[in-house]
């Protein structure tokens, strides 16, 4: 190709690139040229198939980097709630079927799920404690069957603790017949092949130093911890801990660091490094008051063992962290590393406001959150019992001021995602949500398709900067043919 001969003593101008920030034929132009192409190789063979994927088995797929979105559609399931759903919320309750009803009306009773099994233990029925064990099968993500008579304690026993831990259930303390603190702890231990409860046991070596009624039981990695409660006395603020051995076998109980105040009727829950221990009773009434206990840390490599490590060392109060409002004989419960509390009394009745509140990993509790929308129906509840099953949420039992319950509610505890947002940059679309192995299949077909084609795509890309003639030529033949 002929060049065009220049006078002499003219120079060959540069070309710029960038608005002519750059020399287009330097190392910097060509550093920018390898690094965008790059990128848009990892977006071709990586991202797109990965999307693919994703959209085949997902419900939603993220479209780019969502940001903020002022556009933001949710399915019906998550019903009143604001879209997109505050972390932590929980979607509106609703009343069990009543062929879901408890045998007979109870309140203050203990609840937990072993397995497939969700047993009802104990409680009162609205004047005297009861001995009764109830026992329902789990059904599907969330839902179990009618309740059906289980093992009976040895003697009655109502505002106890439970606890499951290495393969037994215990319920420690609660009060008698006449309503009188105990200090037995008894214990069920499944088979763990047929899945039979047999009997109760009581379990003397776990008899506590003192009766105990009210207290908060709180699982922890190497045994369990019994806070607060009610003596003959009244409130408490003891601390025990009995400790699992070898054999997973828990021993006596031990003294660790008594809380700040007492506090009977209250909800522990260990999250992340601490044990939170919130609302109940004291001397004078209910209380808002959150306590959080901090456990001893392992000595580091190299260094004699820490003989407190594990142990409740410190509890923590701050005024900024407690509840609300005053709250007793609530249902209290953690999921998804959430401190929920629902209902309760606050002194003049039943109450129907759930709160919830989410600790930093640093053992910050910077606000308890309330929607009008997550709270229970009117007209208030105390007395229920909490167990999460699935996604759910289910206060068995409690009292009203009509009387007390034999029925439950539930509430789902995971709220869904938008369904389709539109942000500043990216969006969120429907995706086609196959399950099980065929989804997977099909999941990795699609992306493996898309891969082939961006691969033909670059290859054709890099043919075509490698001989720029010959591809303006077939442009040039292309477009005039759609003329």
């Amino acid at each position: 190709m002929a060049q065009q001969a220049l006078g002499a003593g003219t120079s060959v101008p540069r070309r710029r690139a960038v608005f002519g920030l750059l020399d287009a034929d330097g190392w910097a132009w060509a550093s920018v040229k390898a690094f965008a192409w790059l990128i848009i190789i990892i977006f071709i063979l990586g991202y797109l198939p990965d999307r693919a994927y994703y959209l085949t088995v997902g419900r939603t797929v993220d479209l780019g980097v969502l940001a903020w979105s002022p556009v933001n559609l949710c399915p019906p399931d998550n019903e009143s709630l604001p879209c997109p759903a505050p972390v932590g919320a929980l979607v509106p309750w609703h009343p069990s079927p009543p062929e879901l009803a408890l045998p007979a009306a109870r309140t203050d009773g203990a609840v937990l799920q072993v397995g497939t099994k969700v047993l009802y233990i104990g409680g009162s029925d609205g004047t005297t404690a009861q001995k009764t064990t109830y026992v329902a099968r789990t059904v599907g993500s969330g839902n179990f069957d009618k309740w059906a008579n289980g093992p009976d304690l040895p003697a009655p026993r109502a505002d106890a603790s439970v606890a499951y831990v290495a393969g037994s259930i215990y319920l420690i303390g609660g009060t008698d017949d006449k309503g009188a603190p105990t200090d037995t702890v008894y214990m069920l231990t499944p088979d763990s092949v047929t899945g039979d409860f047999g009997a109760w046991k009581t379990a003397d070596t776990l008899t506590l130093p003192e009766a105990r009624s009210g207290a908060a039981a709180a699982v922890t990695t190497d045994g369990l911890l019994l806070i607060g409660g009610r003596s003959a006395n009244g409130p408490v603020a003891t601390t025990w801990k009995s400790l699992l051995d070898t054999k997973g076998a828990l021993g006596k109980w031990s003294v660790e660091q008594p809380l700040q105040s007492a506090q009977a009727d209250a909800t522990a829950a260990v999250v992340g490094d601490y044990v939170w221990l919130y609302g109940g009773s004291d001397a004078n009434g209910p209380v808002g008051a959150v306590q959080r206990g901090a456990f001893g840390k392992p000595a580091a490599a190299g260094l004699p063992a820490n003989p407190d490590a594990g142990k409740v060392i410190r509890w923590d109060v701050s005024n900024s962290a407690n509840l609300p409002a005053a709250r007793t004989n609530a249902a209290g419960w953690a999921a998804n590393g959430t401190l929920y509390l629902a209902g309760g009394d606050d002194g003049s009745g039943p109450r129907t406001q759930v709160y919830w509140a989410i600790p930093s990993s640093t053992g910050d509790l910077k606000e308890w959150k309330h929607l009008d929308v997550s709270d229970l129906p009117a007209p208030g509840l105390e007395g229920a019992a909490p167990v999460i099953t699935g996604p759910n949420a289910v206060l068995v039992g409690g009292s009203t001021v009509g009387g007390v319950l034999a029925s439950s509610a539930r509430a789902n505890t995971a709220p869904q995602t938008p369904f389709f947002q539109v942000g500043l940059v990216g969006a969120t679309v429907p995706g086609l949500k196959i399950d099980g192995e065929i989804g997977q299949q099909l999941g990795y077909l699609n992306a493996a398709g898309v891969g082939t084609v961006d691969f033909v795509i670059l290859l054709l890309i890099g043919w075509a900067f490698a001989h720029k003639p010959q591809a303006r030529a077939m442009i040039g033949r292309v477009l005039r043919r759609g003329r």
